[in-house]
């Protein structure tokens, strides 16, 4: 004779909760994913310009005349996205002056740095470096102590600009870095005091009008001190940041030929030159 067994009411109780949990555990996992989200880029592998598109969209190249009175001199900018470059390439073409990034935060410098400053120099360039700055990982007086032990240096040889502060959307999280408006600009501030401090130049800042409205207030007490360089992928440049009555280089495409990062500085070769040279 079969005896039947009743199964503990405790046990009935855990496997309900057992079947209750599992499809939750599941639908987690699912959401936890990598797969299933946006990967933010790795640090170190921003660039000039990278959220240009993204955030103020592009358009129409400006034409080779766009104003009677525009003296343009054309310009690259670089870093480990572009490897190694093809610098003869671009001098027959007639860009005349690069910049380079050297560092970023004070976490990563560029891998391509060497091939890059120095093959710039060596057909005729002139060039200087950039620094990517991440206002949520260090001070600005520790990135430009960073940035100038590693390649942001100057000297007066007339071949080397100033360095250049590029600060703009955060590709790795919050627009601005998880600052306030004072506090963005307390950042900017002492990053370019400490980096005028050790090389005796102002940096150039690179920004763009709408992130630095969004994340500055439009602040304009930099534009009497500091070169403007602004991002805009357009024919005309638009709206400038407060304070700066004009630019002084315009990066206007992530598109061009042999590199992608294609700048106008606002005058002759001579007022390069003279940007080198302090």
């Amino acid at each position: 004779m079969r005896v039947r067994r009743s199964v503990p009411t405790t046990l009935l109780a855990g496997l309900a909760a057992t079947a209750l949990v599992l499809p939750l555990a599941g639908q987690a996992g699912a959401a936890a994913d990598p797969g299933d989200r946006a990967a933010a880029p790795a640090r170190g592998t921003a660039h000039m310009g990278m959220g240009v598109v993204k955030h103020d969209g592009r358009g129409a190249a400006p034409s080779g005349g766009v104003s009677a009175l525009a003296t343009w001199t054309e310009g690259v900018d670089v870093s480990s996205h572009q490897g190694n470059v093809a610098w003869s390439t671009l001098w027959n073409s007639g860009v005349k002056w690069a910049y380079v990034k050297a560092t970023e935060g004070t976490y990563y410098k560029n891998t391509s740095f060497t091939q890059q400053y120095n093959g710039s120099y060596n057909v005729g360039m002139i060039r200087g470096t950039y620094h990517f700055a991440t206002p949520d990982t260090t001070t600005g007086t520790a990135q430009a102590d960073y940035f100038v032990n590693n390649g942001g240096g100057w000297s007066k040889d007339g071949r080397t600009l100033p360095g250049v502060l590029d600060i703009e959307w955060n590709p790795y999280g919050a627009t601005c870095y998880g600052k306030t408006q004072s506090g963005m600009v307390t950042w900017i501030r002492d990053f370019l005091n400490r980096y005028k401090a050790r090389t005796g130049r102002d940096a150039v800042i690179y920004t763009a009008t709408s992130w630095w409205k969004q994340c500055t207030g439009n602040y304009s007490g930099f534009a009497s001190t500091n070169p403007l360089w602004i991002a805009r992928y357009a024919s005309e440049v638009g709206e400038l940041p407060a304070g700066w009555p004009y630019y002084t280089m315009w990066q206007y495409t992530s598109s061009g030929p042999t590199v992608g990062d294609h700048n106008h500085f606002n005058g002759d070769l001579s007022r390069v030159q003279a940007l080198a040279n302090g």
